[in-house]
């Protein structure tokens, strides 16, 4: 999938789960669960040794779901999650590697970026939308749109202590195209199976982005 097909479904989603999963078995019960809470997308982080698989399995199980990997931080987890079909890579940080593997390969990436060296990089590789990585930890809403003034050409996907107490004030900047986060989905519900939680959670999240 290329960025032209992916942007404008995350624009229409505003809100990606942002996932750990320390168990494969949990994956198809945890998508079933965002599917029916209405938020057909998910990043599953490679910070446990389940995502590669569950990642592959989502996808498998629920082809019409958006499964991006996250937290990809090197060029063996980029090429693992490229083998396990992900649909977009999220980077914490501008690793020219990682770029440059998911260009050749025609898949949308977001590398995570904090200050305007950052952009720069992405701008040499002609990307559209970067992830602002710890968003609230380096100054939220007034830095992504000092950072847009200088940057026009580029979007913005924050993810860092966003919650439903101020994601809908992220996503009324002009440049935010979507928000990453992780409330809905809280790793201590995905590892007591609480997936109607989890579900309940969700469609309030998607109400919520929707208003």
């Amino acid at each position: 999938m290329n960025q032209t097909i992916l942007l404008p479904q995350l624009e229409q989603k505003k809100l990606v789960p942002v996932i750990k999963i320390d168990r494969k078995e949990d994956a198809e019960f945890l998508a079933e669960a965002l599917c029916a809470g209405g938020l057909l997308v998910a990043e599953v982080t490679f910070r446990t040794t389940a995502a590669a698989a569950s990642l592959k399995l989502m996808k498998r199980q629920f082809p019409d779901m958006l499964v991006g990997a996250g937290t990809i931080v090197n060029l063996d987890q980029a090429k693992r999650a490229f083998e396990a079909g992900a649909a977009f890579i999220v980077s914490p940080g501008a690793s020219r590697s990682v770029i440059e593997f998911a260009i050749d390969n025609k898949i949308p990436v977001f590398p995570g970026i904090c200050t305007p060296t950052e952009i720069m990089i992405g701008i040499e590789y002609g990307l559209e939308v970067v992830k602002f990585f710890p968003a609230i930890q380096y100054g939220g809403i007034e830095m992504i749109k000092t950072l847009a003034s200088v940057f026009s050409g580029i979007r913005f996907m924050p993810t860092g202590g966003i919650n439903q107490k101020n994601i809908k004030d992220f996503l009324a900047v002009k440049s935010v195209i979507a928000c990453g986060g992780s409330w809905m989905v809280p790793g201590d519900l995905i590892n007591q199976g609480k997936f109607d939680e989890i579900e309940r959670l969700t469609a309030e999240a998607v109400s919520l982005v929707n208003k």
